[in-house]
């Protein structure tokens, strides 16, 4: 039988994405490797009382503030649009390009200048800090609002260059921002000391300035690869008529989905620190608040970014161009790919994250100041999240759908059951469990959201798309053969870890990590694991299916 004509072009896009996912996911590792060192550096510096807690405030803000006014929506709306540009204006969108990037570059100046001038109210507002430790935050926040610009031109030009099929720069030019920040501490650490306890005006310039040094070369980075992709950016600001308002308006649906899920942020924030005052007062052992769930949040998401997020970045081009020529079985199958390829590794990551927490979070954390207790709190709140992970990455490619096709309204009404149920489900979990598990109960929470908020999302995207659609695709059946396979490789992996944990939590980790994946390679091709046996395939120098 003949194959399709479509069949070369179809398979050559697939390698294509697959090589560009490959790079991204590299410099992804790379930069999740050296952002770990770089925390290090800077509780080493800092440490974790209210010196660290003042700069970590601090350098987070600017980050809230920049998704919260204008990040989700350059990340999703702009690649469709550019897309779109190219394809219908006779110029091949450059001059429209060259407005959208001049109109929000306008508006992150404005934002960046109210935000420094604001700083001490935006710092009462995300804590209940007073006299110098208030004054040591606000300072730090005025060093640091400076890189809500930065890390809008970052996505701006980013979103320039995958729209142009150039994925890697993005991804490995945060890899310099570490550097900075690591080079920063690491001179601070050995001219003052490692006490952490005082720190004077000169220092807190010097830490504040050089962190936000970081994220300007990260931006600046990106440069070389515009020359490259023959981007030359003109400011134009003839505005009027030019149709960049369609994004604009589009955009107004995104910054409303981000409003909901800061608002179920700042819950979340509030209730966390104060269950973890509640459990010092109580004497429980182990710090049970919010930086537990930060640091148990930071490791869980690692594979999300390595994995989920370098496949859609590389598929988004693509599903855009397919939306745009009418094409919604191109998207679907796109989608279905994204699932599937993400899914292999994302699942698998999920229970080894659940396996193998306790000597995971030894590993990465416990050094300095955290005790047996520490690591036995945050064990705790990792494995809560870990299911999760699965309804996380899901519910990330599907959303990516909608944004393909132009529509932001429908996931900011679809997140808010997310937002929604993370909101209230932690409420719940601060009202009715002791101080130690509170902020436990509200990591599951969160999961339980995520996978409430997939459902809603698969449900409706499969509608909108129509002709068999989503749910009955073959994604939901690789995910239920990999949960198959998956379940009896984790407690084979636990199991080794608990065996090995004499030796230290680095090599229980590796040894249980090491049995996990054995197993789920055995098991990979009787239970046809595609996604496996692919990248087994790939391993052993084949082609792979």
């Amino acid at each position: 039988m003949t194959a399709p004509v479509h069949a070369g072009p179809r398979h050559a896009a697939k390698a294509s994405v697959a090589r560009s996912g490959a790079v991204m996911a590299a410099g992804s590792i790379v930069s999740r490797a050296t952002g770990f060192v770089r925390s290090a550096v800077v509780v080493a510096a800092l440490g974790t009382g209210l010196v660290g807690d003042g700069f970590t405030v601090a350098n987070t803000i600017p980050n809230i503030l920049y998704t919260l006014l204008i990040g989700g929506t350059l990340n999703a709306v702009f690649v469709p649009e550019l897309v779109r540009a190219a394809k219908e204006h006779a110029d091949g969108g450059k001059a429209y390009t060259d407005r959208l990037l001049t109109a929000c570059t306008a508006a992150l100046v404005a934002m960046t200048v109210l935000a420094v001038l604001a700083a001490p109210r935006i710092v009462d507002f995300y804590t209940d800090y007073t006299g110098a430790q208030r004054d040591l935050t606000v300072a730090f926040a005025r060093y640091c609002l400076p890189q809500i610009l930065f890390y809008g031109l970052f996505t701006l030009f980013g979103q320039v260059l995958n729209a142009r099929g150039r994925f890697g720069a993005m991804m490995w030019t945060p890899v310099l921002n570490n550097l900075v920040v690591i080079a920063v501490f690491g001179l601070y650490l050995w001219t003052a000391g490692t006490s952490g306890s005082t720190l004077g005006a000169t220092d807190t310039r010097v830490l504040g300035w050089g962190t936000t040094a970081g994220i300007v070369v990260q931006a600046l980075a990106l440069f070389p690869a515009l020359t490259a992709a023959r981007f030359r950016w003109r400011p134009r600001f003839d505005w009027r008529g030019s149709g960049i308002t369609r994004p604009l308006r589009s955009a107004g649906w995104l910054v409303l989905l981000v409003l909901t899920n800061q608002a179920a942020y700042w819950v979340v924030t509030r209730l966390s620190t104060t269950a973890g005052q509640h459990a010092h007062d109580q004497g429980v052992a182990g710090g049970a608040g919010y930086t537990a769930y930060t640091n148990a949040y930071m490791l869980w998401v690692v594979p999300h970014g390595i994995v989920t997020v370098s496949i859609l970045t590389a598929l988004m081009p693509r599903m855009s161009r397919a939306a745009a020529e009418a094409d919604p079985a191109a998207v679907r199958r796109d989608l279905s790919h994204g699932l599937r390829t993400s899914a292999a590794m994302i699942v698998p990551a999920a229970c080894a994250l659940l396996a193998l927490a306790p000597w995971l979070m030894g590993a990465v954390f416990g050094y300095g100041r955290t005790s047996p207790a520490d690591v036995t709190v945050m064990a705790g709140m990792l494995m809560a999240f870990a299911p999760g992970l699965i309804a996380f990455s899901g519910q990330y490619v599907l959303s990516r759908g909608f944004y393909a096709l132009s529509d932001t309204r429908t996931p900011f009404v679809l997140n808010l059951v997310i937002a929604g149920c993370n909101a209230g489900l932690s409420a719940l979990a601060y009202v009715l469990l002791p101080a130690r598990w509170a902020v436990t109960g509200m990591a599951g929470a969160y999961s339980l959201a995520l996978f409430a908020g997939w459902a809603v999302t698969a449900y409706t995207l499969d509608r909108r798309l129509g002709g068999g659609g989503l749910l009955r695709s073959p994604s939901l059946a690789a995910h239920g053969r990999l949960l198959v396979g998956c379940v009896p490789a984790a407690l084979i992996g636990y199991a080794t870890a608990r065996a090995a944990e004499g030796l230290g939590d680095i090599a229980a980790t590796g040894a249980g990590t090491a049995a996990l994946l054995v197993v789920l390679a055995l098991l990979a091709r009787p239970l046809r694991l595609d996604g496996i046996n692919d990248m087994i395939g790939k391993l052993r120098g084949g082609r792979g299916r």
